[in-house]
């Protein structure tokens, strides 16, 4: 599956850019959770956009679609934090913070605003919106150079373990990655999505499933702690190719929404 954020900035991007109707983005966000909230954590991006402070009463989906739509917002674009990682992000603080705890945020850098979703309950996801005082910079990644990456990474990762002797085979491993990629969320995109940043979000996801089996079966073939030690960072470099295929393949449609409601003023 992919992020909350990604549906919540590809759909809300839609939106404000003509190409999608409010119920299709209340819609798409349902895949997250029956219910969806927005609070603000300062005072700056509660009045910005007319947002409660946390521990208040919640405002809803609709209420932040007006309120980016009064902001002159354009789009949003998804960033997914690791520690070591913290492209996009700016300087540390509260954003930095929870999007490095739940690894899934959105970003408005021509605002200066960042969104971060996070399950406070079974079907409740609570969205909670920061000032960036300092927004990162966001590199843009062309989809084949991150389509490129994942060929890579695949054939390093998996080159490194056969080294290593610690890819070790597991029965029924074909039945069980097949249910994940069946029981996955499956988060459904506007129309005029680009085909090659669906295409690379599917790769994604059935590598993400092949990540998940990996990682669950830790250490695998390793009989060593040294041995785990080297399978672990073996299967990073898979990780980061599949972050950045998804940030790709959601910021470039994005891209895309945006350039063609400025092609259709």
């Amino acid at each position: 599956m992919c992020r909350p954020s990604a549906t919540l900035a590809v759909w809300s991007s839609a939106w404000l850019n003509g190409a999608a109707a409010s119920d299709d983005v209340l819609d798409a966000l349902q895949v997250w959770g029956e219910a969806h909230d927005f609070v603000a954590a300062d005072a700056a991006a509660a009045e910005a956009f007319d947002l409660p402070l946390a521990f208040n009463r919640a405002a809803t989906p609709v209420q932040l679609l007006l309120a980016l739509r009064s902001q002159g917002a354009k789009s949003m674009q998804l960033l997914l934090p690791v520690p070591g990682d913290v492209r996009g992000l700016g300087g540390g603080g509260p954003f930095t913070e929870a999007a490095l705890r739940t690894g899934d945020a959105a970003v408005l850098p021509d605002l200066g605003y960042g969104v971060v979703p996070e399950a406070i309950a079974e079907g409740l996801m609570r969205w909670t919106v920061y000032s960036v005082p300092t927004p990162g910079v966001l590199e843009y990644r062309p989809l084949g150079e991150a389509e490129h990456g994942l060929t890579d990474a695949i054939r390093a990762s998996a080159g490194a373990l056969q080294t290593l002797d610690v890819a070790s085979e597991r029965p029924g491993v074909r039945a069980e990655l097949s249910a994940r990629l069946r029981s996955a969320t499956d988060s459904p995109w506007p129309a005029g999505m680009p085909s090659r940043a669906l295409r690379v979000l599917q790769r994604s996801e059935e590598i993400a499933a092949i990540l998940a089996i990996a990682e669950s079966d830790d250490p695998g073939g390793a009989l060593s702690s040294s041995a785990a030690l080297q399978r672990a960072e073996a299967l990073r470099p898979l990780n980061e190719a599949v972050r950045n295929a998804r940030c790709a393949a959601i910021n470039e449609a994005v891209r895309v929404f945006a350039e063609q409601a400025d092609r259709h003023p």
